[in-house]
């Protein structure tokens, strides 16, 4: 009786704002958050390490897209590939729903290594400075997953237990509310788990300054933080397709070993190539010394024109 007293029955609305026939919803706003948030810390990050500005600017459309499209194209392919590929124009429908973060972490991988190229940077350089947003970002999409009511856990008699509308999009249009047994809320554990990584990627970062000793090392606890605390927390959570159902281990959790031996391959790696980078203050000392003889130059240019 005490637990079903405790347990909480989620009548969250998904829609943020109807607009004629266009439904906005909160999950989609959650993935605006967390692609804003990754626009900010890169213009931070360079900023901190006497980067031009553009760097971020371009970071930023390279990591959105990739992303965006990986997320997409994963659902497609390792959840429900017949369809898909029977149905290829529905690819394009992102309304109906379906984004796979192994998915998007692929594509952010292959977008990086594109701006990297285009750009001449470290590719590493690129990978360990975005996990930062990745975690803090991941928290907000796992929200969005709650306010969707979709992807919660096995039943629970745990006094935290959530009761979803399992008919949601059918309630969205009118009809009564079937609510589903008390549940695991298993996008708020991952959002929490999120939380702690990005609280220990800042320390490594701002504190330690591990992203200029250590490349690869962020990177490498990103990777294991994000996909370990994913295979963990798929035990308690429900099947996403029929043929999880017979699997020794889920898609989710085959889809992640690969990542967290990477991860563990990438802080050995990391350990064993420490770097000693100038100071910081050194080095936005120069890049403020550059900026400003870029500004004169410019200036200077101008005022020829004008001339």
């Amino acid at each position: 009786m005490f637990n079903q007293f405790l347990t909480v029955v989620w009548h969250f609305n998904p829609t943020f704002i109807r607009i004629g026939s266009l439904d906005i919803r909160w999950y989609g706003v959650m993935w605006a958050i967390a692609i804003g948030l990754g626009a900010f810390f890169f213009v931070q990050f360079c900023k901190r390490e006497g980067l031009p500005a553009k760097l971020a600017d371009s970071i930023f459309i390279y990591g959105a897209l990739a992303t965006i499209i990986g997320a997409r194209l994963g659902h497609c392919l390792f959840y429900e590939p017949g369809y898909y590929l029977a149905n290829p124009l529905k690819l394009l429908a992102f309304r109906d729903g379906g984004m796979a973060s192994h998915g998007a972490a692929i594509g952010l991988l292959i977008g990086l290594w594109l701006f990297s190229r285009k750009n001449r940077m470290p590719y590493l350089w690129s990978l360990d400075r975005v996990m930062i947003p990745v975690a803090v970002g991941g928290a907000f999409v796992r929200m969005g997953n709650l306010f969707n009511h979709e992807i919660y856990g096995h039943p629970t008699d745990r006094p935290w237990g959530f009761r979803f509308i399992e008919n949601v999009n059918a309630w969205m249009n009118g009809a009564e509310p079937v609510y589903g047994p008390p549940s695991h809320p298993t996008q708020i554990y991952e959002a929490l788990a999120y939380l702690v990584l990005f609280a220990l990627l800042c320390y490594l970062y701002y504190r330690k300054d591990a992203g200029r000793r250590y490349p690869g090392l962020l990177f490498g606890v990103g990777l294991i933080g994000i996909f370990l605390s994913r295979f963990l927390i798929e035990y308690v959570k429900n099947d996403q397709v029929d043929f999880e159902a017979t699997m020794f281990l889920n898609m989710g959790q085959w889809l992640s070993v690969p990542f967290i031996i990477a991860g563990i391959v990438m802080i050995v790696y990391a350990l064993h190539h420490k770097q000693t980078p100038p100071p910081l203050a050194e080095v936005q000392a120069l890049a403020a010394k550059r900026d400003a003889q870029t500004t004169a130059r410019n200036a200077k240019n101008n005022g020829k024109r004008k001339k």
